[in-house]
């Protein structure tokens, strides 16, 4: 058993209480050692490499330089990009990656307003579109219409060997390649790179950046969860609700009339094999040790349910123990908050990159 401490936070009218409370979970899963686990999903996401082909407008703006252009991850596959650089007479910066929610994009408000604050920082912040999300889409995407509309046809799919990872795992694919160009290029610090993400973002965050060295730091918000338990505990319904019209489908395509734990672990199964298993966020979490890495979560997360979420971390912390690197690894709940990035998390965000990185 495995005994730690999470700071709660109390927002009060006049104050923020903190909390301290000790909470002890058993002892995780027996996964496969950590390098089998990096290797095997690499191996599961390996694509033939291409020429990224950059191409870049640039835009001096009051407040930040703005470069707007793609790459291409795939042959066929251009990953719109934005990127801010700050107004400073540096050659080169540090980089963190941004990731977008479910639904939105490199364009959000939400996106832009981190990307700022990291050029406040003296930080380069890239943001891209997801598959199926944003200019990805031709005429834009509608939301996560098309999204949805992909991950069903991933689920509908009959040729094993053409089989499409939309739901998170193709995304994850391109940061690596956006990786791949980005330590190329004069204005950057290649070994000065970090990756945030909310929610969507923050998985296709632990996905890609735990088996990539190269990512310096990270920050998960909203993000943290283990499929595995909320399957086993009932709490898989936030999650599925993110792609409800692909489950939907499963579920009447294996002849229910309802979701149910058997239904939805099908589609993971197919769009995710191995998500309830070595590839879990439990296990992928040990892979950042010794990194920086700030997981922000929320009391009342439907879709990353809180206790999958410490089950996460406690994986992470047993193995930062093992490398003396616990301070490199924190925690933040945010009390009676539901699926949400909050300001002040924000905040925390910004500050990690600026500490760490």
């Amino acid at each position: 058993m495995f005994p730690f401490l999470i700071r709660l936070k109390v927002v009060l009218p006049s104050m923020v209480l903190c909390l301290y409370v000790s909470i002890t979970f058993a002892q995780t899963d027996q996964y496969p050692p950590a390098a089998q686990v990096a290797t095997d999903f690499h191996r599961m996401l390996d694509r033939p490499k291409v020429n990224p082909r950059p191409h870049f407008k640039s835009i001096i703006t009051d407040s930040a330089i703005v470069e707007k252009g793609s790459i291409y991850s795939e042959q066929d596959e251009q990953v719109p990009i934005l990127i801010y650089k700050p107004l400073t007479k540096a050659k080169n910066f540090p980089v963190v990656i941004v990731l977008h929610s479910t639904g939105g994009s490199k364009d959000g408000r939400e996106i832009k307003n981190i990307l700022y604050q990291l050029t406040r920082k003296g930080i380069m912040g890239v943001a891209i579109d997801a598959r199926y999300h944003g200019a990805r889409i031709p005429g834009g995407a509608h939301g996560s219409k098309e999204y949805v509309e992909a991950a069903t046809q991933a689920w509908e799919n009959t040729e094993p060997a053409k089989q499409p990872h939309p739901f998170l795992w193709d995304t994850a694919y391109d940061l690596w390649r956006l990786t791949d160009y980005l330590v190329t290029r004069a204005d950057v610090q290649p070994k000065r790179i970090g990756m945030t993400g909310i929610s969507m973002g923050g998985i296709e965050t632990w996905m890609a950046a735990s088996v990539d060295a190269r990512i310096k730091v990270a920050v998960l918000d909203i993000a943290a969860q283990s499929f595995n338990w909320s399957l086993e505990n009932n709490r898989w319904q936030g999650r599925a609700r993110t792609i409800q019209a692909t489950h939907l489908r499963a579920a009447k395509d294996l002849g229910d009339t309802v979701l149910n734990q058997k239904n939805v672990k099908a589609v993971w199964d197919k769009l995710l094999p191995g998500i309830t298993e070595e590839f879990d966020c439990p296990s992928m979490l040990r892979l950042f040790a010794p990194r920086p890495l700030l997981v922000l979560s929320t009391e009342k997360d439907a879709n990353c349910p809180l206790p999958g979420a410490q089950i996460a971390f406690e994986s992470a912390r047993v193995a930062y123990t093992a490398v003396n690197a616990e301070k490199k690894l924190k925690m933040d709940i945010a009390v009676n908050q539901p699926h949400r990035a909050t300001p002040e998390h924000m905040k925390m965000l910004v500050d990690w990159f600026v500490r760490w990185l």
